[in-house]
């Protein structure tokens, strides 16, 4: 059985980082992808702009998207993938340090499935990775193509 996908969309290095050594300690052994802006992102999930003779990219068990990105915002992201009819039920975590309650308000009525806001501390974010593994990865049941 191949292993389900994660897209990380994440503009930032360290972050970047984090997230690949959380997931490791965390035993997620799941193919990670990154894309650092959000137009990359939109690109990689509607499948644009890809070399001569490339296939289709397999579209991702769960999307980790940051708010702050270059070129397109994580709302925008967001708001994009809601509305395609082939990819809108992809579960989506906001995975952003932004504590703004606006943000948090929109992401939700955009269709974000969670808001986690990335603790400081290296073992808070790792356990939240975790967390975050065992239920989309594992214990959800992820809603049928439309």
């Amino acid at each position: 059985m191949k292993s389900k996908t994660i897209l990380l969309v994440e503009d930032n290095p360290s972050d970047m980082g984090l997230t690949r050594r959380a997931l490791e300690k965390s035993r997620i052994s799941n193919d990670l992808v990154v894309v650092e802006d959000g137009q990359e992102a939109l690109d990689y999930l509607f499948c644009r702009n890809l070399p001569a003779g490339q296939s289709a990219n397999e579209l991702p068990a769960l999307i980790l998207l940051d708010l702050k990105l270059p070129k397109v915002d994580g709302l925008e992201v967001l708001r994009q993938i809601r509305a395609d009819e082939h990819i809108g039920r992809l579960p989506v975590v906001i995975l952003t340090t932004s504590s703004e309650e606006d943000d948090i308000a929109q992401s939700y009525d955009m269709g974000a499935n969670s808001f986690i806001r990335k603790p400081v501390d290296f073992n808070q974010f790792a356990e939240a990775v975790q967390h975050l593994g065992l239920y989309w990865l594992i214990l959800n049941e992820p809603a049928p193509p439309k």
